[in-house]
């Protein structure tokens, strides 16, 4: 049956309306949500084994600052993540033994204030700076080399190997680590304690002067002179008896 110019006119506007409506549901589509904000703390647990970085990211407070550089930096974060074996290989009361603010720096050593991937670590100029530098005055650099997909990270300590890249997407690197990072600054040796001036109470000391005159109003001195005297007189008195004698 031949169509009717009146069919043919409903079949367009029906097609027109179809076209029309999801255009419009195309525009009014919710815009998927954006990214929430990255959590260090919350990557970490998910990996698991790093419980004790977790624990000194949280009472150090370094997670806040690391959350919230995230958010305003341009340059990204990298950071060095011990396993919870790297902490229980350390000496037995390696972190007790650190103040709260040197517990701070420790943690900031592991955190480069830069977005680095594993084939940039290799083109660095050592020692790159970390957020640690300039605490307590300390250069707290980590140096890098390797070659090919190997990268090792020493401090002057320690040097272990970068095995696993836990994140690896601007703006926030996470690298495993099977060491922790002790740095110079804090675990290195010690400058020797300046030696005391000597006392000045010492029986022996004395200047040059206080030598030369003792010697001569010590007893040996006396006594010898008194020696002296009495052999005169002695002499004098036999030389008066032998003249009496032949007078």
């Amino acid at each position: 049956m031949a169509s009717t110019p009146s069919s043919s006119l409903l079949l367009t506007a029906a097609t027109v309306l179809l076209l029309l409506i999801s255009h419009t549901q195309a525009q009014t589509a919710p815009a998927p949500s954006p990214a929430g904000p990255l959590n260090l703390t919350g990557l970490l647990d998910k990996n698991g084994q790093y419980s004790t970085f977790i624990r000194l990211l949280i009472s150090t407070q370094v997670a806040n600052q690391i959350t919230n550089q995230l958010n305003s930096s341009t340059e990204g974060l990298t950071v060095f993540a011990p396993t919870d074996n790297a902490f229980d290989n350390l000496k037995a009361g390696t972190l007790n033994n650190l103040d709260t603010q040197q517990q701070v720096s420790l943690v900031l050593y592991h955190v480069l204030p830069k977005y680095y991937t594993l084939a940039s670590l290799l083109t660095v100029s050592n020692p790159v700076r970390t957020q640690a530098t300039g605490q307590d005055g300390g250069a707290y650099g980590l140096n890098f080399t390797g070659s090919g997909n190997q990268v090792n990270v020493s401090t002057g300590i320690v040097e272990t190997q970068i095995n696993n890249a836990l994140r690896q997407q601007f703006p926030l690197a996470v690298y495993q680590v099977d060491k922790v990072l002790l740095p110079y600054d804090l675990f290195g040796a010690k400058a020797p304690a300046s030696a005391p001036p000597p006392s000045k109470a010492h029986s022996g000391s004395g200047s040059t002067n206080e030598t030369t005159i003792k010697p001569a109003s010590s007893p040996h001195n006396s006594g010898a002179g008194s020696i002296v005297s009495n052999v005169g007189f002695m002499g004098l008195a036999l030389g008066y008896l032998f003249m009496g004698t032949f007078l």
